[in-house]
């Protein structure tokens, strides 16, 4: 059996999560974008390239992930890419949905990116398009299917809530067959579409989460297949750690706004932002402030904007705590 091991955080590299825009192809039900706090444009060029010489270490330890909205929709993402890669970023993903794939591999070579992250949250079509839209299965598949033929490294994606958490078992034949090369479980997290007043999806309970996730990325890893997924749950008497203050991460959005939290994204609570071609940190109270803040249930944010998740003693006092959502077990 693979072994499970938790990824420690470390500040020895830069994460940066770059939204170039967030318009989108789809419209997924648990959508974590939100326009009203993250902006409506698409990130001129220029501005991206400014941005990206304001977060490159000169050491190459700084990995750059692309995203959305769906990123394939920008027409510069290709020269994105390689500008990155000039710079000296040390790895350069794409996240996508698949809808500019085909096209997109067409432009670049499997040596400009370490590895295309293909979202789909069902075995089948009737699964996957009830939360993302319909034809989105199919377009994913013919991205997976691009990319992989041209010999890109593809990733995948699943973001589990209530809503298909009875599916994920049925995922492990699929990504086995169809080339994947890692495979990253995400919980859903209560912000954006799922904190609106139409949500369906809830958080998976304790219980339920620990007696399906585990072993579905067992089983995907016995092929050689890197599984990741968050830890969510830490004992009462486990050390809670926020990546805010330990890990060096930046999540950047249209409007100028880096967060060190992905939690804190639903509000103007940014610790830092890009002004031209500087980062600057932004007037207190923000994010940063929070962080400091010590609970008996872990992570301050999820108490604040995802308490659900968390459940109580007849004494009142937290079973469990909720581990930081950057937190991460994976099985090599």
């Amino acid at each position: 059996m693979s072994q499970i091991r938790t990824v420690a955080f470390t500040r020895q590299a830069t994460n940066v999560f770059l939204h170039i825009l967030t318009r989108c192809n789809l419209r997924c039900r648990h959508c974590y974008i939100n326009p009203a706090q993250h902006g409506r444009r698409q990130v001129p060029l220029k501005t991206v390239t400014a941005w990206l010489k304001a977060l490159v270490r000169p050491d190459g330890r700084a990995n750059l992930i692309l995203l959305g909205g769906e990123p394939t929709l920008h027409p510069d993402l290709a020269a994105i890419v390689t500008t990155a890669r000039q710079m000296g970023y040390g790895s350069v993903t794409i996240d996508t949905n698949g809808w500019g794939i085909p096209a997109l591999v067409d432009r670049l070579s499997p040596a400009d990116v370490d590895a295309i992250s293909f979202s789909l949250d069902g075995p089948t079509a009737e699964e996957n398009d009830r939360l993302r839209g319909r034809g989105s299965y199919a377009i994913c598949l013919k991205g997976v299917k691009a990319a992989v033929d041209r010999g890109f490294a593809a990733s995948m994606i699943t973001t589990v809530s209530t809503v298909n958490i009875d599916d994920l078992a049925r995922m492990v034949p699929l990504v086995k067959r169809w080339g994947i090369r890692r495979f990253f479980i995400q919980v859903i997290g209560i912000r954006g579409r799922s904190a609106g007043p139409q949500a369906t999806e809830g958080q998976v309970d304790r219980d339920r989460w620990l007696a399906v996730v585990p072993e579905v990325a067992q089983r995907i890893a016995e092929d050689g297949i890197t599984v990741t997924y968050p830890k969510v749950f830490l004992g009462p008497d486990e050390l809670f750690e926020c990546a805010g203050k330990v890990a060096d991460n930046h999540f950047i959005f249209p409007n100028g706004r880096v967060y060190r939290c992905p939690l804190c994204e639903d509000y103007p609570l940014h610790s830092l932002a890009l002004e031209g071609k500087k980062l600057v940190p932004t007037p207190r109270i923000n994010e940063a402030d929070l962080f400091e803040l010590t609970i008996p249930e872990g992570c301050v944010m999820n108490k604040l904007v995802q308490p659900g998740n968390i459940a109580y003693g007849a004494d009142g006092r937290p079973l469990y705590k909720i581990a930081c959502c950057l937190l991460k077990e994976q099985i090599q």
